[in-house]
């Protein structure tokens, strides 16, 4: 059903996908809406036992997108630099497909305290304040991934 990466020199271990899942800040969330045109959209994430997850607002682009198709594609880049004197790029990428599911009620305050813990460890109580005050005004997605694969030029 998926293809495998073209140039497999350039494949990277499951190590290496999963220390860029684990350590990128954000990626790129692509879906397909009912218009017949993708869209694609950065959002923060976290990767956790082998799910992406992002929050949403409770409306927008993105979600009318899911709800006609709830397959997507989540592309993350990490350590880019141009190689200009090569006409080359390094960088290392991580493209996953899967299916998309909201995380029930009773999971979000989970999935808010790796947001935290990720992105504002050094905030912890303010951002349990903020949770509490914003947290039923969003949605968390949950990327349930069936294929991922790493690539990278060294």
């Amino acid at each position: 059903m998926f293809k495998e990466i073209r140039r497999s020199d350039k494949k990277l271990t499951n190590e290496e996908m999963l220390d860029i899942m684990s350590n990128a800040e954000y990626g790129v969330l692509s879906t397909f809406g009912e218009n017949g045109f993708p869209y694609g959209v950065p959002v923060n994430f976290i990767y956790q036992d082998g799910n992406i997850y992002f929050h949403s607002a409770l409306s927008g682009h993105k979600l009318d997108n899911i709800a006609f198709n709830s397959k997507v594609s989540f592309c993350v880049i990490k350590d880019v630099a141009l190689i200009p004197d090569d006409f080359n790029t390094k960088f290392k990428s991580v493209i996953s497909f899967g299916e998309i599911k909201e995380v029930p009620e009773d999971e979000k305050s989970e999935i808010y305290m790796l947001f935290l813990q990720k992105f504002a460890k050094d905030f912890m109580e303010a951002g349990l304040e903020y949770i509490k005050k914003a947290g039923g005004k969003a949605k968390v997605c949950r990327i349930e991934i069936m294929h991922m694969t790493a690539k990278g030029k060294k």
